[in-house]
């Protein structure tokens, strides 16, 4: 497959998330000593953007498809962990809803990437 499948955006946006995830993981160690949850936030939120990228060279549209679906679940995993640290007191409300609104526009972004793909 090639780019014009998977749109630059999406790839600059998802990308810009794991620098946002990677940030916040490092803020939840240091600042708010919390290993345990963002360790499960860093992985599900950078599997993101590693899973669109991938599916920028995909071998066939079946390929591409599994790989957006794998990129859409992760960016909901994220939305999980993102919850339960905001519900957990170590995520503020400001700090939960602007990265939170970008995991909900992702989620938005793939899916209809997906819908489209499969027909």
């Amino acid at each position: 497959m090639n780019n014009e499948k998977c749109p630059n955006a999406v790839v600059e946006k998802s990308k810009a998330f794991s620098v946002r995830i990677v940030n916040m993981c490092t803020f939840l160690r240091r600042e708010r000593d919390e290993p345990v949850l963002s360790k499960q936030l860093l992985r599900s939120g950078t599997s993101v953007g590693a899973n669109i990228s991938e599916a920028v060279y995909a071998q066939s549209k079946a390929d591409f498809v599994a790989k957006m679906q794998i990129a859409l679940k992760e960016i909901n995993e994220t939305g999980y962990w993102l919850d339960l640290l905001h519900k957990t007191d170590y995520l503020s409300d400001r700090e939960f809803l602007s990265i939170f609104s970008d995991q909900q526009e992702l989620i938005k972004i793939l899916t209809a990437i997906v819908k489209s793909a499969k027909r």
